[in-house]
Order: structure tokens, then sequence, then C-alpha cells
């Protein structure tokens, strides 16, 4: 029983050749997952495959590196998208001050309109946040003093503190392949304690493809690697962690047990 919270199953590299990743997938115990929009133009196809695949289920919404070709979109755009019944969560949204591809404030009026379709549904954030971490801890602490949202830092990267700023305004943490990097110390010590009913984890595939994997495309199907190295790192079972953040993941995309 696993669930990928995070992955791009209409991504070159995915869909060419789709069917195949989701048997792969099914096969190794990946019971749900969660295919993820980026811009305007993927909706459709990644809510036509949530509508094909049982197990799989979509979001809607425009990357921070995206902001700047979606001035368009507002709240009122997301909240109408959303009401698909396999739209399960908004996003991904959030900044990304690395690649800096988008105008900044663009990006975070993006973030606050996210932010808002999410509080008005009751739908989770999918929230992207890189060499961004003051202004996404700000933005999202102020909004949540507008009201309460539910959301969760997809491929968490940031600092120890970060996390626990995330952590008491009741968001949840995933984490990718990327905590099986040798590189990774800092990443694994933040892993290794934050508390097991709010832990996701993800592949965010085609992306970073975790050990023993790592430099191949990455598949849904590679969220068990990343579960048994977790499971080790935090000395629980795989079979625990596993159900566990399969259990966390249907708790805050409550509607995916519809």
């Amino acid at each position: 029983m696993l669930a990928d919270s995070h992955c791009h199953l209409n991504y070159e590299g995915l869909v060419d050749d789709q069917q195949a990743v989701l048997e792969r997938a099914r096969a190794r115990g990946v019971t749900a997952m969660l295919n993820i929009s980026t811009r305007e133009r993927e909706w459709n196809d990644v809510v036509a495959t949530a509508e094909r695949e049982p197990d799989v289920w979509a979001t809607i919404g425009i990357h921070p590196n995206e902001a700047d070709e979606h001035p368009a979109i507002d709240a009122a755009t997301l909240i109408e998208r959303a009401k698909h019944p396999r739209v399960v969560g908004l996003g991904e949204s959030g900044l990304d001050y690395y690649r800096d591809t988008s105008d900044r404030v663009r990006q975070q009026a993006s973030f606050r309109a996210h932010i808002a379709a999410s509080r008005e549904t009751g739908l989770p954030i999918v929230v992207h946040t890189r060499d961004a971490e003051d202004d996404t801890a700000a933005i999202m602490a102020e909004e949540m003093g507008k009201g309460a949202y539910p959301g969760v830092i997809h491929c968490f990267t940031a600092s120890g503190a970060f996390a626990d700023k995330a952590l008491a305004m009741g968001l949840y943490i995933s984490i990718s392949g990327i905590v099986t990097f040798k590189n990774a110390k800092d990443l694994q010590e933040t892993a290794r304690r934050l508390p097991i009913d709010r832990l996701l984890i993800e592949t965010d595939a085609p992306f970073l493809a975790p050990v023993p994997n790592r430099g191949k495309r990455g598949e849904p199907a590679f969220v068990a690697d990343t579960a048994r190295f977790l499971a080790e790192l935090r000395g629980e079972s795989v079979e625990e962690l596993s159900r566990r953040t399969a259990e966390n993941f249907h708790t805050l995309f409550a509607k995916t047990r519809a």
C-alpha cells in the first residue's frame, strides 16, 4: 500500500509509455498516484488520465515558473475547474527563485490565488518552494491568518526550521527520492524526525529517480525505493511507513475517498 503523492504522468518520457508505467507502479504496491499539473494547457490531459485510471487523481494549478504566462489564472478560475470529481488538489504553486523565470511579484500573486482557492474549496494546495524559503513561509503564514487551508510542501529540500514552520501551520511534508542521495545529509536529518502523521512520499516523476535508479527516468514505481530508504532511516518497518503515508495521502486529499 503506497501512494505517490506527486508525479507528472503526462510529461514527456512517461506519457508515451503511460499504461506500462502505471502497471509497473501497481506491481510494486502503488495504489494511489496524484498527477500534477503545472500549466493550463496540461489541465485537460491531466484530468483525462485521472478519469481513465481509478487509482490516479489530478490537480489543477500553475507552477511558479509559469506564472508570467498565466496572468489571467485567478482563484475563481481555479475554484471552477476544481469542481471536477477527479481533481483533488490545487497546484503545484509556490515560489521558485532558483530558476527565476517568472517575475517574483507575479509568482507571489499566483501563489496567493492558489491559497485562496484552497481556502474556499477545502482542497489542499501543493506547494513548490526553491531558494525562496523566507518568502514562502511569510506568505503561507499571512494567508493562514486570513483563514486556515490544507496543504503539503512537495519535494521537501528546505531547512529543518522551515519544516517546523510548515508543521506548525498544519501542513504536510512530502519526501522525494532526493532523500536517498549521498549528499542529502541535512534533508535526511529532517526526514528522520518528521511526525509520521504528517509525512507523505513522492517521486516527482519523471524527475529525481531515487537510488538505486538514480540517473534513470523517474516513475511512480520508484516510490517503493524511497519508502524503503526512509523506513530504514527512521527505524520503522517499510510496511508501516508505506501504510501510514498512504493513509496520510487519503486524509489530506480527502476527495480521493469519494
